[in-house]
């Protein structure tokens, strides 16, 4: 998720307070079901209802971002703290693990959010911020894996075919990148096209953005959804996700073709089970993105 929206200055200090208030809320939902792994739930959803219990929280999402697309920031953070609330009270009155298990990586989402909208507070819009984005949101990340006990495999830690998939990965995020360039057209966050620069940038891009995002939307999101709905909706919810936390760029086509990267991302960490090939394709598409295309391209029509 690249950095685009800036608060108001007036709202820095309430927007400090949100964010923090959130990654504590979430962290508190976190901890305190490590501890609960070993009890048994009796109260199940019946399967009927299972689907309207996941597309509840999906629907609000995509409504707030949908907020934060059309401009409306305010109503966009309030929608994100009032998903992030009532994901993490819903283990009160839904006992069935199986909602909580999407319920809790849910949560991820509105968080990834609203660290978005926080980061201007400490610095300009620069590379170095996704580092105070990402940082912060691998925290949570790593309390769900472990409280989901999700095996290497399954997360896709894996060194199968790792040579081959990491020389794929270069052209593909080339591929990517490209069309992502000729939809937004952004500027460059790296001043010249020097080794130390591009490895700076490839190192943030790969580590921070591709490995925490895929680890959200592939490794968890898309397992958790493969193992209680189907593969094609797993695939379909993710890509959906993918493309409408996207929506800080303003234009549609951003998202329909983001939507469309996760769908393409996403069944290729089907088929390879391989977490550092869609991280890295992930990362170099953005390296493409915003260092290299921008300097050979910018004035080109």
């Amino acid at each position: 998720m690249k950095k685009l929206i800036k608060p108001q200055k007036g709202r820095k200090e309430l927007t400090s307070l949100i964010i923090h208030s959130s990654l504590i809320l979430t962290l508190l939902e976190t901890f305190p079901s490590i501890a609960r792994t070993g009890e048994t739930f009796q109260e199940k959803v019946e399967p009927k209802d299972f689907r309207l219990y996941i597309a509840i929280p999906i629907l609000c999402i995509a409504l707030a971002e949908l907020l934060v697309f059309s401009g409306k920031i305010a109503a966009a953070i309030c929608v994100h703290i009032g998903i992030l609330i009532a994901l993490s009270l819903s283990n009160i009155y839904i006992k069935d693990p199986k909602v909580h298990n999407i319920y809790m990586p849910l949560m991820l989402l509105p968080l990834l959010r609203l660290l978005n909208l926080s980061v201007p507070i400490f610095f300009n819009d620069t590379l170095y911020t996704f580092v105070f984005i990402y940082i912060p949101l691998a925290i949570p990340v790593i309390a769900i894996i472990i409280h989901q006990r999700n095996s290497l495999e399954e997360i896709g830690i894996t060194t199968k075919n790792f040579l081959l998939y990491m020389v794929l990965s270069v052209p593909l995020g080339f591929l990517l990148g490209l069309g992502e360039y000729l939809i937004i057209r952004p500027g460059y966050l790296i001043p010249d096209l020097s080794f130390a620069n591009i490895f700076i940038l490839a190192f943030i891009m790969v580590f921070y953005v591709g490995l925490v995002e895929e680890l959200i939307f592939r490794s968890i999101l898309q397992t958790r959804f493969e193992k209680t709905l189907s593969v094609r909706e797993a695939l379909i919810i993710t890509s959906l996700l993918f493309g409408l936390m996207h929506s800080g760029y303003g234009t549609f086509y951003e998202m329909l073709y983001t939507g469309f990267v996760g769908f393409f991302i996403g069944f290729l960490f089907y088929k390879t089970k391989s977490l550092p090939f869609a991280a890295v394709m992930h990362g170099f598409a953005n390296v493409f993105l915003f260092g290299v295309l921008p300097h050979y391209l910018i004035g080109w029509t």
